[in-house]
């Protein structure tokens, strides 16, 4: 029989080169398909491997957002597993994911919310924002600033006190914290003026970048020591430091610190988290003239919600920081946006009663309000498919070392109450390829590999369960051949980005999930909302459950409004799979629901079938790799064999697939295709009021083949058989395999 196959795919590649007959279809371009369905890949559960995402919403929606009419059509997209996104690690905030709890002093300090399972299910729930704040701008709203540089003597930025010997059993040299200023540009630069608080640096060293971008190009260039920028003795106080003997053109400037005086901050002794740490309450750099006047560099502004309206970083001069101090008041509750609540998500049904990736917030909490948060799921009975532990800490640009050491602290308190408890981490935003650094003592650049390296070393890689990371490829206002480009791309992104996780130390057999995606991380793009949105979607998702991922997300499930994109010129759109009013009343389909449903419905079978087997198809193709083909097996309830073919085609043009057949029929061929394409969907852009049009549903045939080769080919040989691909479209062709 393998011969007999071969021997078909042969005589199908020999028949798509011959000269096609006068007369015959030439407007379109032919791939010639194998099959090779008797070597499956791997098994999975369709449930548990394609899910989606719920996330923070405006103050005062969310009841909307998940009126029950809106759940049902959300339901009926297919999706599976679910993975809950926190918003507040964006946004330097701590989450009170039960807003019943208690702070640790009164109505301040650090919070943990309450365990109790009271009558009233959680509906919303909220962050505050941190009084010690050190970061001018964050990945969130942009609605905070940076303590460092308001021109407040009552202020000050604190580190993160669990990153202290006293919580990571490690020398504080080891997690050295540190502030970083970027002026937007070389300024010249001799001096700097520390206003220290309580706990402040004995031990400190002031540094210049030598490279392109700090911030956003790590990897490439390091930190020098300006020669009078190295304290070893720091005793607190106001210090100025004449850092060099000539001006110095600087961009970025780093204070990194390594160990602390052990002094308690203005919140008093009586908990040890306010007496580890450093402390700042002001920074000055600049210049000191010949007599002696210090001319200051950096702008001094308190901005945000509460004070000048804006983002920050418009006003401050940029400051980034390693950490900050989960401590906050009652009082500083952000009132404009709300996650919806455990309970709310958990009962709706979106769940799918799989469970789902629920997170806890770590980079800006505590251990103990993320062990209350997993006793209060599990008092509920809700089921969990793992835990996430904090959210996109390359984003926050903390050190590796920084973020594992709290993972490890914040396992080792949740494995303490339930040993069983999967987690996994680090939860990376959107990237193409291995996140970069600040080169460690060894040259070592890469962020995950020196994570995983401080888990081994510490004996606690076990904590580790699974992997998780976001997927955001693109820029979101692409057109024209750049879109196309794109759309060729993609499947070659997410195998760069496996293959680079495994290099840095994830073992092989440690599930992996993107528990975030979509075509771009701008909110607002028109892209997911045409047809090109689709044939990203299932491309990713098919694309990455054969490079080994073992679950895919789609964000967002909810029905948000369209929004214009002022980066684009004057579309609009949204990360959404629905049309809907700023009233959460959905006027129509996107075309990544219908994208989804291609996968779910069609491809997959999500609501009939608990396992499918995916297998390799390979596309013999003479153009660039425009069409992609993934294929996979499931019994249907009646007992029955199905082969399940998604084929995407990215091209502007229309295709053939050739199918071959074998005289004894050793190879199947279609007896059911769906299409998705122009015909049914197209986006009319037309600002607020965009919507699709036409916006039909994929369309189903009973016979997609097309006798166009020449005559005498067919009924003399009979072994192809060709189906047409529109441009632009999403197939799924349906096969029984002969026995």
């Amino acid at each position: 029989m393998r011969v007999i196959r071969s021997l078909a795919f042969a005589f199908a590649l020999a028949i798509a080169s011959l000269p096609v007959a006068a007369g015959a279809d030439t407007s379109s371009k032919t791939d010639v398909l194998h099959i090779d369905w008797q070597h499956p890949i791997r098994a999975l559960d369709p449930r548990q491997a394609l899910g989606s995402t719920v996330d923070k919403e405006p103050a005062g929606t969310i009841p909307a957002l998940y009126s029950k009419h809106n759940v049902q059509l959300m339901l009926s997209a297919g999706l599976g597993f679910l993975s809950y996104r926190l918003f507040t690690e964006l946004s330097d905030q701590d989450w009170h994911w039960n807003p019943s709890g208690s702070f640790s002093a009164g109505d301040e300090g650090y919070w943990i919310s309450s365990t109790a399972t009271p009558q009233r299910y959680i509906a919303d729930s909220f962050g505050y924002r941190l009084e010690h704040r050190g970061n001018a701008n964050d990945q969130g709203n942009q609605e905070d600033y940076s303590r460092l540089d308001d021109g407040d003597p009552h202020t000050y930025w604190k580190s993160n006190p669990y990153l202290t010997h006293a919580f990571t059993g490690d020398p504080d040299s080891e997690h050295p914290q540190w502030l970083v200023v970027d002026f937007g540009g070389d300024v010249p630069l001799d001096a700097m003026r520390i206003a220290w608080v309580n706990p402040y640096a004995t031990r400190y060293r002031v540094q210049w970048w030598q490279g392109d971008d700090a911030i956003g190009d790590p990897g490439n260039g390091r930190w020098h020591d300006f020669a009078g920028g190295v304290v070893g003795d720091g005793h607190g106080g106001t210090a100025t430091l004449r850092l060099a003997a000539t001006l110095r053109q600087v961009h970025f400037l780093r204070v990194q610190m390594s160990a602390s005086s052990d002094t308690c901050d203005s919140h008093g002794s009586g908990d040890v988290r306010n007496c580890v740490g450093y402390a700042i309450g002001e920074i000055y750099a600049g210049s000191i003239d010949a007599r002696g006047r210090f001319h200051d560099l950096i702008k001094h502004v308190a901005c945000g919600v509460r004070r000048v309206a804006g983002p920050c970083k418009r006003m401050q001069t940029v400051t980034y920081v390693s950490s900050v101090d989960p401590w906050h008041t009652a009082a500083s509750r952000v009132t404009n946006q709300e996650q919806p609540g455990l309970d709310l998500i958990a009962r709706s049904g979106l769940t799918r009663g799989i469970g789902a990736f629920w997170p806890v917030a770590m980079l800006y909490s505590t251990p103990e309000n993320a062990v209350a948060e997993i006793k209060y799921l599990e008092k509920r009975g809700y089921p969990i498919l793992g835990i996430e532990l904090g959210e996109e800490p390359d984003g926050q640009y903390v050190e590796p070392e920084d973020d594992a050491t709290l993972y490890v602290q914040f396992a080792r308190a949740i494995h303490a109450y339930d040993p069983t408890m999967k987690l996994g981490g680090p939860v990376f935003s959107g990237v193409n390829s291995d996140i970069q650094w600040w080169p460690d003592a060894h040259g070592d650049i890469s962020w995950l590999h020196r994570f995983v390296d401080y888990l081994k070393s510490h004996g606690r890689l076990s904590d580790l369960s699974f992997m998780s990371f976001e997927h955001y490829p693109f820029d979101g206002c692409e057109h024209g051949d750049k879109l196309t480009a794109d759309l060729v791309q993609e499947p070659t992104i997410l195998k760069t980005v496996v293959d680079a996780w495994h290099a840095d130390g994830i073992p092989a057999a440690l599930p992996l999930y993107i528990t975030e995606a979509n075509f771009t991380a701008v909110n607002f793009s028109q892209t997911p909302m045409q047809i090109e949105g689709a044939l990203w979607q299932d491309d990713y998702m098919a694309s990455s459950l054969f490079d080994g991922i073992d679950g895919v997300v789609y964000y967002q499930y909810e029905p948000v409004p369209l929004s214009h994109n002022r980066g684009c010129g004057s579309e609009w759109g949204n990360l959404t799979m629905f049309v809907a009013d700023t009233h959460a009343h959905i006027r129509a389909f996107g075309a990544q629901y219908y994208g989804v449903q291609m996968l779910t419905k069609y491809w997959l079978h999500t609501d009939t079938v608990d396992e499918v087997s995916l297998f390799p198809v390979s596309i013999e193709q003479c153009q660039d790799p425009m069409v992609t083909a993934y294929g996979a097996t499931y019994r249907s309830p009646d007992g029955s064999m199905h082969l399940s073919i998604l084929v995407i085609n990215k091209d502007t043009v229309a295709h053939d697939l050739a199918f071959f057949e074998g005289p004894l029929r050793s190879e199947p061929f279609p007896q059911r295709s769906v299409t998705f394409s122009s015909a049914q969907y197209q986006w009319q852009s037309a600002g607020r009021e965009s919507r699709p049009d036409p916006d039909l549903p994929p369309s189903e045939s009973s016979d997609c083949l097309k006798a166009n080769y020449p005559p005498r080919i067919i009924t003399h040989l009979d072994f192809m058989r060709r189906c047409g691909l529109p441009a632009r479209s999403i197939t799924v062709y349906d096969m029984m395999p002969q026995s």
